[in-house]
């Protein structure tokens, strides 16, 4: 194999699937430290969260929570090293520590969930459909 051949072969990219069925929605190249973020609207405090992640490899790391009110299912205390700043109304949660292999979510029935990739908005209702379980998740081909 030639080493051009190895470098396709490693390459990253970013792949939001059906959580059930492993239909592939959509799939972005991407570069290891590239972020992207998930924004929806809170449930009980109606107001906007975003949450922005970082590619480590083949895992993802939380980078920050952005919201602008505690609720039910709000984060309410900081774990060691983690740091919370204002930004205007909205507050700023840094310092997250954890990797995980895939993120999983329903997307909204009420609200929709948005993702933020490479200065493109995708409207997750719009691409899986309302009350999709999607998997997000780094895979190398």
């Amino acid at each position: 194999m030639s080493f051009a051949a190895i470098l396709l072969v490693t390459k990253p990219r970013l792949e939001l699937r059906d959580a059930d069925s492993g239909k592939r929605y959509a799939a972005w190249l991407i570069r290891d430290g590239e972020e992207f973020s998930i924004e929806f609207i809170h449930s009980v405090n109606q107001s906007p969260v975003r949450d922005t992640f970082c590619v480590d490899g083949q895992l993802i790391q939380p980078v920050a929570t952005r919201f602008f009110g505690f609720g039910a299912g709000m984060q309410t205390s900081l774990e060691p090293g983690q740091h919370m700043e204002r930004d205007g109304d909205a507050l700023i949660i840094t310092g997250f520590t954890q990797r995980f292999p895939a993120l999983n979510y329903i997307v909204g029935t009420v609200s929709d969930h948005v993702l933020y990739i490479q200065d493109v908005v995708i409207s997750l209702r719009d691409l899986c459909g309302q009350n999709a379980h999607i998997t997000i998740q780094v895979q190398k081909f």
